[in-house]
């Protein structure tokens, strides 16, 4: 997986959160939790990017990776393609990985789930989805469901849609999608170049565009959702997390 490049955005103006990738967790800050889960995947280089030479110092402290980016980008997708420029400006890296920053307990196994689901067929992107077991996660519309069609061997889903209701109606399982993005360069570059598109503004996920430009995503199946990183509570629930891995 040599030709794969993963890129972790980060910035620090989260509203619920402020400062959030340089959050103390076991004295080391959140950015060098997700970057050494990224390094263990195994998949190839990783740069951190960001608009804070805080984070950037942070990465660099720890021997890895980081690029200082424009500080206002849109998206974190495009963010990731100023890096890609910048960092592999000649396109020897075929595939990218786009990693959110705020995964400290990330499995590094969901990076490679990423990437084979962007290899099994005629993907654009790959991602990642893991059934639900609750009924607080159903209704709950900070979890985004992604509807979708099983492919050959029932472990990838075709996606049709990305929600944050309750969705699709009927028995049977639903998906919350986990938001890490393996593309081909070409993907990125065209899925970048597209202005939001109305569905994407309405539910407010990105993804969205891509499949109203026609787009395909595949969803790789699995069956852990790693901790995102939101709020005060989530960041303490993290502390507790890999505290308990030592």
């Amino acid at each position: 997986m040599s030709n794969c490049l993963i890129v972790i955005p980060a910035r620090l103006k989260a509203t619920r959160l402020p400062d959030k990738p340089l959050a103390d967790i076991g004295g080391e800050p959140m950015i060098v939790h997700v970057w050494r889960r990224a390094v263990e995947a195994d998949c190839g280089p990783v740069v951190v990017a960001t608009d804070a030479e805080a984070v950037r110092d942070a990465i660099l402290n720890v021997g890895g990776e980081a690029l200082m980016t424009r500080p206002d980008h849109a998206s974190g997708s495009d963010r990731v393609f100023e890096a890609v420029l910048r960092r592999d400006p000649g396109g020897r890296r075929g595939t990218v990985v786009n990693l959110q920053g705020d995964l400290p307990t990330l499995d590094p196994n969901l990076v490679r789930a990423c990437l084979a689901a962007l290899r099994d067929g005629e993907a654009d992107i790959g991602t990642i989805a893991a059934a639900i077991a609750s009924e607080e996660e159903r209704t709950d519309p900070n979890v985004v469901k992604v509807v979708g069609t099983p492919l050959a061997g029932g472990s990838t889903l075709r996606a049709l849609y990305f929600t944050r209701a309750t969705a699709p109606y009927g028995d049977g399982p639903l998906y919350h999608h986990i938001g890490i993005y393996a593309y081909s360069r070409a993907a990125l570059e065209r899925f970048v170049s597209l202005p939001p598109s109305p569905l994407e503004i309405r539910e407010r996920l990105e993804q969205l565009r891509a499949l109203e430009a026609g787009m395909r995503i595949h969803v790789g199946l699995v069956d852990t959702v790693p901790l995102g990183v939101d709020t005060p509570a989530e960041l303490a629930r993290a502390r507790e997390l890999l505290q308990s891995r030592r």
